[in-house]
C-alpha cells in the first residue's frame, strides 16, 4: 500500500484541569521538516515529542501546532506586582504634573514589559502521558489520511505505467516495418546516387547490420519492461517509504524511452515515444507526493 505525504490529523481531550489540542499537517518534501509550536507547558519535552513524530511521520514537511487550556482556577501566567506598583508610581506622578486622568491606567499597565509573562510551571508525568495519547489519536488520523489519499495515487500511478506499457507493445508492432523501410531507403538512395550495378552486396550486407545494430531498440524495451513491471512490485510491498526508490526508477524509464526516441528514425514510434514521456511526466508529478 502507497502512502501520500499530504494529511491533516486532529485530536482534541480534557484530563483533569487541562485541555489538549493537537493539529497536523503533511505536505511533500524530501527530508523530515518540522515546524513545532509548543506551549511553555511542553517545552520540557519538545526532544520526546520530535522523536514521537518523525517516528510515526518518516518523511515530509510537517507543521505540528500544540494548545494547551487551562480550567478552573489555574494560572497559565504571572503578574508582575511588584513591577506594576513601580510603573505606576511614576506613571502618577507625571500624571499629577501633566494634570492628566489616570482613571484607565491599569489595562495600559498590563501591556508594559514584564509585567505578565507565561507561568514557568511544566505539566507533570501523568498529565504527558495524557497528551500522548492525544498526540497519538492525531498522528492516526493523520496517517488515515495519508493511506487514503496514498491509494488514489497508486491506482494513477498504476494506470500511468501501464499505458507506457500499451505504447512499448505498440512499438513491438512497428519495429519489423522500421526495419524493411530503412534497408529499402538505403538501397534506394545508393542505387540512385551510385548505381545498382556499382554496388558491393557484400560489403552493403556489412554496413547494413553495422548500422541495424546501432539503431537497434530490442534491448531498450526489453529493459523498459522490466522497470515497468519492477514499478510495480514495489508498489504492492508493504514497507513505508518507497517514494524515493519509485521515483529512481521512473528516472531508469525516462533513459531508455529517450533512447528509444533516439534510436527510433520512425515517425510512428517517436508518437509512441512522446505519449510515454508525456505519461512518464505525469507519473513523476504524482510520485513527489509519494511517502
Amino acid at each position: 500500500m502507497l502512502k501520500s505525504m499530504t494529511g491533516f490529523g486532529r485530536s482534541e481531550q480534557t484530563t483533569n484541569d487541562k485541555t489538549f489540542l493537537v493539529e497536523i499537517k503533511a505536505l511533500n518534501g524530501k527530508q523530515f521538516e518540522l515546524q513545532l509550536r509548543l506551549p511553555p507547558l511542553l517545552r520540557p519535552y519538545e526532544f520526546e515529542i520530535r522523536n514521537i513524530l518523525q517516528e510515526h511521520l518518516v518523511r515530509g514537511t510537517i507543521d505540528c501546532m500544540v494548545v494547551v487550556k487551562q480550567n478552573g482556577t489555574s494560572k497559565p501566567v504571572n503578574i508582575n506586582t511588584d513591577l506594576i506598583k513601580a510603573y505606576y508610581k511614576q506613571i502618577t506622578e507625571v500624571a499629577t504634573e501633566c494634570n492628566m486622568d489616570t482613571s484607565a491606567v491599569l489595562s495600559a499597565l498590563l501591556r508594559l514589559p514584564e509585567v505578565v509573562t507565561p507561568t514557568n510551571d511544566v505539566i507533570s508525568e501523568l498529565d504527558f502521558i495524557e497528551f500522548n495519547k492525544v498526540l497519538l489519536a492525531a498522528l492516526g488520523n493523520l496517517n488515515q489520511h495519508r493511506m487514503d489519499e496514498g491509494a488514489s495515487l497508486e491506482k494513477d500511478l498504476i494506470q500511468r505505467i501501464d499505458n507506457i506499457n500499451q505504447q512499448e507493445e505498440a512499438i513491438l508492432v512497428l519495429e519489423p516495418n522500421r526495419k524493411k523501410r530503412i534497408k529499402d531507403e538505403i538501397n534506394n538512395l545508393l542505387e540512385k546516387n551510385v548505381g545498382k550495378e556499382n554496388i558491393d552486396n557484400n560489403r552493403m550486407e556489412q554496413e547494413l547490420i553495422y548500422y541495424m545494430e546501432k539503431i537497434d531498440i530490442h534491448e531498450e524495451q526489453i529493459r523498459l519492461r522490466q522497470h515497468c513491471e519492477y514499478f510495480k512490485t514495489i508498489l504492492n510491498e508493504s514497507e513505508e517509504g518507497k517514494g524515493k526508490k519509485l521515483s529512481f526508477i521512473l528516472q531508469e524509464i525516462g533513459r531508455e524511452i529517450n533512447t528509444t526516441g533516439s534510436k527510433a528514425y520512425d515517425a510512428d514510434i517517436q508518437k509512441c515515444v512522446v505519449k510515454m514521456k508525456d505519461e512518464l511526466e505525469k507519473a513523476k508529478e504524482q510520485v513527489l507526493n509519494a511517502l
